[in-house]
């Protein structure tokens, strides 16, 4: 089987990036309680793979990297993502001045015999691969923060055969493919593999009645992994500083049977994970608020950061969402302190509010797609037109209160509207989003969340768990 993967080697002291001592009892204990829940006997090791190596799919392994590393026969941890993906010349010469900026890292690098390529880089002597700089810790999408060394494959079925906990941190446009094709090397299993998704995106289904599929559901299908064994992980999370530790929380939601042990599992002292039953619930919250960024990024954008300006965009997107939030769950109160803790993070330093600022200063264009380099993919783009779809279908129409006529959803959604046709049909320029908050005859948002609180709005179709 043609493959490439690189051991990880630091003088087997136990050190991941050169200065984190894992081999600690509590660490030790930890694995020792996963492995009997898998079912591993001395000397088979858990096998814990991610696919897929964007910001927070790979700090998420490095996480995992760096506090069980150091146990090399009880886990093994490795990466998976496609070969060559050119690093630019450009990005090469920052690589090399945030390498020479750290200390640590220049050492690490000097130790592994892998500086003189980043020096060639730099030169444009050479080419460096995403993948090649994935191994010394390094994340095309997030250059600015280096990793710890990691294992790579860049040959899918090598990574994913024999996996015990596969993570899933691909975009949502990609994770159905993906698995398609990783299922075709899972035929032959005998145990079921634990998936936990990272995945913030939804997919529209209109037929054969309006419905979200999200990627825990595209996973599920793609498999036939049952829904028992596959996780969501989501929150209020910048994965740099995550990875500076910075201090953070996340839930992971899905099945009590692997939710409670996974959290403890992952838990550290400075990213605390909860657990919830309402798996697809959160998940969909995940992808919403990535709408309500961009438009954010937009206002904030083209009014020169206008506090009030962007208090009034809040007050607005919010409302949408809370209403959202109750065509969807029968109790959305449980929601919104996670759907806002997610909002308020992405606004304040995410990168679909970055996009949503970029595209209205002109620095980027429509034309570039929705993959942007040194950012990944923006999944609030796709979102934006899922949920539009969805919400349009007369089959979900409402009472209007004081209309007294029946209305698609989104007729109640003017900053959903306004972005569909700014970033979907492109029928309008980034400053149509300013017209859904200075429209005069605009409604109160208050009216807007009393309509979701005081009427029958709740669309069960929409949500099948």
């Amino acid at each position: 089987m043609v493959g490439a993967a690189e051991g990880l080697s630091d003088g087997g002291n136990g050190l991941t990036n050169g200065a984190i001592n894992v081999a600690n009892g509590v660490s030790e204990e930890k694995i020792d309680e996963i492995r009997r829940l898998f079912g591993k006997s001395d000397g088979d090791p858990l096998r814990i793979v991610g696919v897929g190596a964007g910001a927070w799919g790979s700090v998420f392994a490095a996480m995992l990297q760096d506090a069980y590393g150091g146990f090399r026969d009880k886990v093994q941890i490795r990466i998976w993502r496609r070969a060559g993906r050119s690093v630019d010349r450009a990005t090469a010469e920052h690589l090399f001045e945030v390498i020479n900026s750290r200390e640590e890292v220049l050492r690490r690098l000097l130790r592994r015999c892998a500086y003189l390529k980043y020096v060639e880089g730099r030169l444009g002597d050479r080419i460096l691969y995403a993948d090649e700089i994935l191994k010394d810790g390094f994340c095309l999408n997030m250059i600015d923060t280096p990793l710890c060394p990691m294992k790579v494959v860049t040959n899918l079925q090598e990574a994913v055969w024999d996996a015990d906990v596969v993570i899933n941190g691909l975009p949502s446009t990609e994770t159905r493919e993906v698995f398609e094709e990783i299922s075709r090397y899972w035929k032959e299993r005998i145990s079921v593999p634990v998936i936990i998704s990272l995945a913030k995106g939804i997919e529209a289904e209109l037929e054969p009645e309006p419905r979200i599929v999200t990627p825990t559901q595209m996973i599920n299908r793609a498999t036939g992994i049952p829904m028992e064994n596959i996780l969501y992980l989501g929150g209020p999370n910048i994965a740099s500083e995550i990875y500076n530790k910075e201090y953070a929380n996340a839930r992971i939601c899905g099945a009590e049977k692997w939710r409670k042990p996974l959290a403890k599992f992952l838990r550290q002292p400075h990213f605390i994970v909860w657990d919830n039953g309402d798996l697809v619930t959160h998940e969909v919250m995940g992808g919403l608020k990535n709408v309500y960024a961009i438009g954010a990024g937009m206002v904030a954008a083209l009014t020169n950061e206008s506090a009030t300006s962007k208090s009034v965009y809040f007050a607005h997107c919010t409302s949408e969402m809370i209403f959202i939030t109750h065509l969807l769950a029968e109790e959305p109160e449980r929601l919104a302190g996670p759907l806002l803790a997610d909002t308020y993070v992405t606004l304040l330093k995410g990168r679909n509010a970055w996009y949503g600022q970029k595209l209205a200063k002109g620095e980027i264009n429509l034309e570039m797609g929705d993959s942007i380099k040194g950012k990944g993919m923006i999944q609030g783009v796709s979102a934006v037109k899922a949920f539009y779809e969805l919400l349009s279908q007369s089959r979900l129409n409402i009472m209007h209160p004081s209309e007294k006529t029946h209305i698609a959803p989104v007729e109640l959604c003017p900053i959903l509207q306004k972005l569909y046709k700014i970033l979907i049909v492109r029928e309008l320029a980034c400053e149509g989003i300013l017209q859904a908050l200075r429209d005069e005859t605009m409604n109160d948002p208050r009216e807007r969340i009393e309509i979701a609180q005081r009427h029958a709005i709740y669309r069960p179709s929409l949500l099948m768990n």
